[in-house]
């Protein structure tokens, strides 16, 4: 039985592996303004199975599909049932090869949202909103105090 090598940089991949794909509720934060926006994401086995336990997520659905029909040579496709609105995470190829093989180690995942189908039942929540481009910058202020005796050897 020949396998056929559907992507160059992941080998171990076919185009009929399976995937989930997440539509997220994000903000970027531009001139002091905070925008919403809606990311199309590749979703781990692991956070897929902690999703469906009932945590807060930005998630609004996920898609069970394969890798083919999201992803064919160097295109990406939006999946059927997705905003137009919507644009694809950053570093999204990569991101979905690693997700891929997240399924393949775990074969059980595969049946937490069966192929074709979609789940919206999760426990949608923009309380702790993601700001994807937010800059972390560090100020004096953020250094901690130590007591004066903490590095003396008594």
């Amino acid at each position: 039985m020949t396998t056929t090598i559907s992507y160059p940089n992941a080998p171990d991949l076919a185009a009929d592996d399976y995937i989930a794909i997440g539509l997220a509720t994000c903000f970027v934060k531009e001139d002091g303004e905070v925008h919403q926006i809606e990311v199309i994401e590749p979703i781990p086995s692991a956070a897929l199975e902690a999703l469906l336990k009932g945590i807060p997520t930005s998630y609004k659905l996920a898609f069970a599909t394969t890798l083919g029909n999201v992803l064919d040579s160097d295109t990406l496709h939006l999946p059927d049932g997705f905003p137009e609105s919507a644009q694809f995470g950053e570093e999204f190829v990569p991101r979905a090869f690693a997700a891929a093989r997240t399924y393949k180690r775990r074969e059980s995942a595969k049946s937490l949202i069966p192929l074709g189908t979609t789940y919206s039942e999760f426990k949608y929540s923009i309380e702790r909103k993601r700001v994807l481009n937010a800059a972390r910058v560090v100020t004096k202020e953020d250094n901690v105090k130590q007591h004066s005796h903490t590095h003396k050897v008594l």
